[in-house]
Protein backbone atom coordinates (compact mmCIF):
# COMPACT_ATOMS: atom_id res chain seq x y z
CA UNK A 1 0.00 0.00 0.00
CA UNK A 2 1.27 3.46 -1.15
CA UNK A 3 2.09 5.84 1.96
CA UNK A 4 2.36 9.01 -0.17
CA UNK A 5 0.14 10.80 2.37
CA UNK A 6 2.90 10.38 4.85
CA UNK A 7 5.90 12.46 2.13
CA UNK A 8 6.05 16.30 2.92
CA UNK A 9 5.58 19.10 0.15
CA UNK A 10 8.17 21.01 0.47
CA UNK A 11 7.42 24.70 -0.82
CA UNK A 12 9.99 26.34 -3.50
CA UNK A 13 10.59 30.12 -3.36
CA UNK A 14 8.07 32.17 -4.32
CA UNK A 15 5.09 29.90 -3.66
CA UNK A 16 2.60 31.04 -1.11
CA UNK A 17 0.35 28.62 1.12
CA UNK A 18 -2.82 29.09 2.53
CA UNK A 19 -5.15 27.19 4.12
CA UNK A 20 -8.66 28.87 5.77
CA UNK A 21 -12.44 27.34 6.16
CA UNK A 22 -11.26 24.10 4.51
CA UNK A 23 -10.38 25.86 1.22
CA UNK A 24 -6.63 26.20 -0.18
CA UNK A 25 -5.09 28.27 -2.04
CA UNK A 26 -1.60 28.33 -3.72
CA UNK A 27 -0.04 31.52 -5.59
CA UNK A 28 3.34 31.00 -7.51
CA UNK A 29 4.91 32.76 -10.52
CA UNK A 30 2.69 31.00 -12.77
CA UNK A 31 -0.57 31.37 -11.50
CA UNK A 32 -3.20 31.28 -8.61
CA UNK A 33 -5.19 27.77 -7.53
CA UNK A 34 -7.61 27.44 -5.38
CA UNK A 35 -9.54 23.89 -4.43
CA UNK A 36 -11.66 22.43 -1.60
CA UNK A 37 -10.00 20.34 1.09
CA UNK A 38 -11.74 17.23 2.29
CA UNK A 39 -13.44 17.44 5.57
CA UNK A 40 -11.71 14.05 7.20
CA UNK A 41 -7.97 15.31 5.81
CA UNK A 42 -6.22 18.39 8.32
CA UNK A 43 -3.29 20.00 6.50
CA UNK A 44 -0.63 22.36 8.55
CA UNK A 45 1.99 24.38 7.46
CA UNK A 46 5.66 24.53 9.58
CA UNK A 47 9.16 26.56 8.21
CA UNK A 48 8.19 26.47 4.22
CA UNK A 49 6.70 22.61 4.62
CA UNK A 50 3.05 21.62 4.13
CA UNK A 51 1.90 17.91 5.88
CA UNK A 52 -1.22 16.04 5.37
CA UNK A 53 -2.58 13.70 7.63
CA UNK A 54 -6.11 12.04 8.64
CA UNK A 55 -8.10 12.47 10.89
CA UNK A 56 -9.08 8.87 11.50
CA UNK A 57 -7.18 6.19 10.57
CA UNK A 58 -9.49 4.63 8.01
CA UNK A 59 -8.80 8.21 5.84
CA UNK A 60 -5.78 7.38 4.76
CA UNK A 61 -6.95 6.95 0.96
CA UNK A 62 -8.46 10.03 1.13
CA UNK A 63 -5.20 12.27 2.45
CA UNK A 64 -3.02 10.30 0.17
CA UNK A 65 -5.10 12.03 -2.13
CA UNK A 66 -5.36 15.16 -1.10
CA UNK A 67 -1.46 15.16 -0.92
CA UNK A 68 -1.26 14.42 -4.49
CA UNK A 69 -3.11 17.12 -5.33
CA UNK A 70 -1.52 20.08 -2.97
CA UNK A 71 1.58 18.28 -4.88
CA UNK A 72 0.33 19.02 -7.80
CA UNK A 73 -1.09 22.40 -7.62
CA UNK A 74 2.09 23.70 -5.63
CA UNK A 75 4.51 22.06 -9.24
CA UNK A 76 1.55 23.83 -11.06
CA UNK A 77 2.19 27.71 -9.76
CA UNK A 78 5.47 26.85 -9.83
CA UNK A 79 6.72 25.41 -13.10
CA UNK A 80 3.42 24.82 -14.99
CA UNK A 81 2.26 21.52 -16.98
CA UNK A 82 2.52 20.51 -20.58
CA UNK A 83 0.98 18.11 -22.84
CA UNK A 84 2.11 17.69 -26.17
CA UNK A 85 0.08 16.55 -29.51
CA UNK A 86 0.68 15.40 -32.73
CA UNK A 87 -1.55 15.21 -35.83
CA UNK A 88 -0.54 12.44 -38.40
CA UNK A 89 -2.59 12.31 -41.66
CA UNK A 90 -2.22 14.17 -45.19
CA UNK A 91 -3.38 17.40 -44.71
CA UNK A 92 -4.27 17.69 -41.17
CA UNK A 93 -3.19 21.10 -39.40
CA UNK A 94 -3.52 23.30 -36.62
CA UNK A 95 -3.04 27.08 -36.21
CA UNK A 96 -3.57 28.92 -33.28
CA UNK A 97 -6.41 32.12 -33.92
CA UNK A 98 -6.20 34.35 -31.20
CA UNK A 99 -8.60 32.40 -28.35
CA UNK A 100 -8.99 29.69 -31.04
CA UNK A 101 -7.62 26.91 -32.15
CA UNK A 102 -8.66 25.80 -36.24
CA UNK A 103 -7.96 22.01 -36.57
CA UNK A 104 -8.23 20.36 -40.40
CA UNK A 105 -8.53 17.08 -39.21
CA UNK A 106 -9.83 15.68 -42.45
CA UNK A 107 -13.50 16.53 -42.17
CA UNK A 108 -15.63 18.89 -44.77
CA UNK A 109 -15.15 20.96 -42.49
CA UNK A 110 -12.52 22.97 -40.21
CA UNK A 111 -12.82 22.15 -36.41
CA UNK A 112 -12.78 25.28 -33.87
CA UNK A 113 -11.98 24.75 -30.77
CA UNK A 114 -12.61 27.93 -28.16
CA UNK A 115 -9.28 27.62 -25.65
CA UNK A 116 -10.33 27.87 -21.97
CA UNK A 117 -9.09 30.38 -19.27
CA UNK A 118 -6.29 29.36 -17.38
CA UNK A 119 -4.97 27.33 -20.44
CA UNK A 120 -2.21 28.51 -23.57
CA UNK A 121 -2.16 26.28 -26.66
CA UNK A 122 1.08 26.97 -29.18
CA UNK A 123 1.71 25.48 -32.69
CA UNK A 124 5.26 25.26 -33.33
CA UNK A 125 4.40 23.21 -36.46
CA UNK A 126 1.39 22.71 -38.59
CA UNK A 127 0.91 19.15 -37.19
CA UNK A 128 1.93 19.87 -33.39
CA UNK A 129 0.19 21.10 -30.66
CA UNK A 130 1.62 21.95 -27.18
CA UNK A 131 -1.28 22.97 -24.47
CA UNK A 132 0.42 24.42 -21.58
CA UNK A 133 -1.14 25.67 -18.02
CA UNK A 134 -0.79 25.46 -13.87
CA UNK A 135 -3.46 23.48 -13.28
CA UNK A 136 -2.57 19.88 -14.30
CA UNK A 137 -6.41 18.16 -14.66
CA UNK A 138 -7.45 20.80 -16.62
CA UNK A 139 -4.47 20.69 -19.32
CA UNK A 140 -5.25 17.21 -19.23
CA UNK A 141 -8.58 17.67 -19.80
CA UNK A 142 -8.00 19.92 -22.75
CA UNK A 143 -5.71 17.41 -24.15
CA UNK A 144 -8.14 14.75 -24.24
CA UNK A 145 -11.06 17.01 -25.85
CA UNK A 146 -8.70 17.73 -28.88
CA UNK A 147 -7.72 14.81 -29.00
CA UNK A 148 -11.34 12.76 -29.22
CA UNK A 149 -12.14 15.57 -32.45
CA UNK A 150 -9.93 12.48 -34.28
CA UNK A 151 -8.31 9.64 -32.18
CA UNK A 152 -5.69 7.68 -33.97
CA UNK A 153 -6.81 4.58 -36.14
CA UNK A 154 -5.62 1.68 -35.98
CA UNK A 155 -5.12 1.02 -39.38
CA UNK A 156 -3.25 3.67 -41.02
CA UNK A 157 -2.45 5.69 -37.39
CA UNK A 158 -4.13 8.64 -38.47
CA UNK A 159 -5.68 11.16 -36.26
CA UNK A 160 -4.61 13.05 -33.24
CA UNK A 161 -2.21 11.32 -31.12
CA UNK A 162 -0.27 12.55 -27.81
CA UNK A 163 3.48 12.78 -28.12
CA UNK A 164 4.90 9.93 -26.61
CA UNK A 165 1.73 7.61 -27.61
CA UNK A 166 2.23 4.41 -29.34
CA UNK A 167 -0.28 3.26 -31.59
CA UNK A 168 -0.69 -0.04 -32.08
CA UNK A 169 -1.75 -1.33 -35.70
CA UNK A 170 -3.67 -3.71 -37.07
CA UNK A 171 -2.86 -5.92 -39.95
CA UNK A 172 -5.31 -4.77 -42.97
CA UNK A 173 -8.04 -7.41 -43.86
CA UNK A 174 -7.22 -10.03 -46.20
CA UNK A 175 -9.74 -11.34 -48.73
Amino acid sequence: MSRIAKSPIELPKGVEFNESAGTIKVKGPKGTLEMKLHPAVEVKLDNGVVTVAPLNDSDMAMAGTMRALIGNMVEGVNNGFERKLALVGVGYRASVQGKSLNLQLGFSHPVDFEIPEGVTIETPSQTEIIVRGSDKQQVGQVAAKIRAYRPPEPYKGKGVRYADERVVMKEAKKA
